[in-house]
């Protein structure tokens, strides 16, 4: 009994603390509720306010606005009626010049009537003339333009060939005139000794009794010398004299100082040649890169190949008629340049072809084809300018001279063959060569005169016009050219010129 006793007082104390708590906490809200509703009065007292105070300037601005608009759109009107009365006027002007103009055109319109009225009347008017004209003259319109066309062609011709032999003698008188100025002052500027450096292909020796010794036992001597240098060796019954014989000038060259060596020494055998040949070797390639270098420092030539160095060095062991071709080229590359200076053309590719005119002579006995085609070939592969190779491919007119530079060394490949003492040859043989040419030339038929010209290097021939043709004279050069070839022993090319020339002549009385 007391347990349960227990338990029902704690059961009603709890339910009385719950009814009190429950009261408290609704105390509490209530007081709570009455705060958050006095802060909602206020905030939205206060956002009213605002919302109030931001409405206003916003009528504010919204009435600057409107009243800023008002102006802009009453300024605007004002210029569009402005513009409107501007562009009535400027209608009504043109309105008056389309009438001027549409008066104008009425008036021009009627002129051009009239002008086709008189343009007919005129035309037969002169068909009247014309027909007129006709009937006196006994001649058709087409015969008298003919007639008179042919008489004004004839005295026009007769006052152009009378004023264009005046310009020619008067020209012909001032150009030589000037053109020997030129070549007097080419001449005089380079004056080049002309002492002869001829590579011989003969040795001296002291005695008899060297010959056997450079024969050796059995030819050893001479068989590893001419192996060695590629000549041939000739020990024959001249006094004091051994002959050397080959193609190369170079491979001559090494054969002759050395040989001169082993006589100046006295000790010939194999191995002692070989020892010598190879120092000579080695002398003569410093010798050949030293000379090809001073050359081209001598001429102020830049820019070659070292190959090209190297050849034109050759040509110091290289001569024609006698004269040194290194020396040779010098000098046509001083008076190319001297001459193109004078005539105002261009000086560098006249003194570089000058320089490099005759470079294929420096391996013309190894390759097939004149010393020209081979310097072409020489210049080309190495990249020598156009303008060069072309400059110096006519030096002995197998080529055209496309250039004036062509023909400046030309003249100076000439002017340098042509000083005295220059070339030489024996005199008995050189005018045995002319002679033949020229004999060969005269011997055909309708021939009038041959000259040999140029050291026998072309020979030119005059034939008869009233009884050989243009087709006889090819038929002629090409005849000579053939014999000349067969019956003749001449060094490099003949060139054969035949000429066929008309001449009319009259004297005014």
């Amino acid at each position: 009994m007391y347990q349960v006793a227990m338990v029902l007082a704690g059961v009603l104390v709890l339910s009385i603390g719950s009814v009190l708590g429950y009261f408290a906490r609704q105390s509490i809200a209530r007081k709570k509720a009455d705060k958050i509703e006095v802060t909602l009065q206020k905030r939205i007292s206060q956002v009213k306010k605002e919302a109030d105070e931001i409405l206003a300037k916003a009528k504010e601005k919204a009435g600057q606005h409107i009243d800023k608009t008002k102006k802009d759109v009453a300024s605007q009107k004002q210029e569009i009626f402005r513009t409107e009365k501007l562009l009535l006027k400027k209608e009504n002007v043109l309105t008056e010049k389309t009438s001027v103009l549409e008066e104008k055109e009425k008036d021009f319109n009627s002129k051009v009537e009239r002008l086709k009225e008189i343009k007919q009347g005129l035309e037969e008017l002169k068909q009247k003339a014309i027909s007129e004209l006709e009937k006196i003259s006994n001649l058709s319109k087409d015969q008298a333009k003919k007639e008179l066309l042919q008489t004004l062609e004839e005295e026009c011709q007769r006052e152009l060939m009378d004023r264009m032999k005046k310009l020619e003698h008067e020209g012909a008188e001032k150009y030589e005139k000037k053109a020997k100025e030129i070549l007097a002052l080419a001449i005089q500027k380079y004056g080049l000794s002309q002492a002869q450096e001829i590579t011989t292909t003969t040795v001296s020796i002291p005695s008899e009794d060297i010959k056997g010794r450079i024969i050796g036992k059995e030819g050893r001597n001479i068989r590893v010398l001419e192996k060695l240098t590629g000549v041939e060796i000739i020990v024959d019954e001249t006094p004091e004299v051994v002959v050397i014989s080959g193609f190369d000038p170079v491979r001559r060259q090494i054969a002759k100082v050395a040989l001169e060596k082993l006589v100046g020494d006295g000790r010939i055998q194999p191995a002692r040649i070989e020892e010598t040949v190879r120092k000579v070797e080695s002398e003569i390639a410093t010798q050949i890169k030293d000379a090809g270098e001073r050359a081209v420092y001598d001429t102020g030539v830049i820019g070659l190949d070292p190959k090209i160095i190297q050849l034109l060095g050759r040509l110091r062991f290289r001569t024609s008629y006698g004269q040194n071709v290194l020396l040779h080229s010098i000098e046509v590359s001083h008076l190319a340049a001297t001459i193109a200076s004078e005539l105002g053309v261009n000086v560098s590719v006249a003194r570089k072809a000058g320089l490099l005119h005759d470079i294929g002579k420096a391996v013309d006995h190894q390759i097939q084809g004149s010393h020209t085609d081979i310097g072409m070939k020489i210049l080309d592969k190495f990249g020598v300018e156009k303008e060069v190779i072309d400059a110096m491919k006519a030096h002995h007119e197998e080529y055209p001279a496309e250039t004036i530079e062509a023909i400046i060394v030309q003249a100076a490949d000439q002017i340098s063959g042509a000083r005295p003492g220059a070339r030489k040859d024996t005199v008995e043989n050189y005018i045995k060569r002319l002679e033949e040419l020229e004999g060969i030339a005269t011997s055909f038929v309708g021939v009038e005169k041959a000259y040999a010209i140029q050291a026998g290097r072309e020979i030119r021939i005059f034939v008869k016009p009233e009884e050989i043709d243009d087709l006889g004279a090819k038929k002629i050069a090409r005849e000579v050219a053939r014999r000349v070839q067969e019956e003749l022993r001449y060094p490099g090319e003949i060139k054969v010129t035949v000429i066929r020339e008309n001449r009319v002549i009259e004297y005014a009385r």
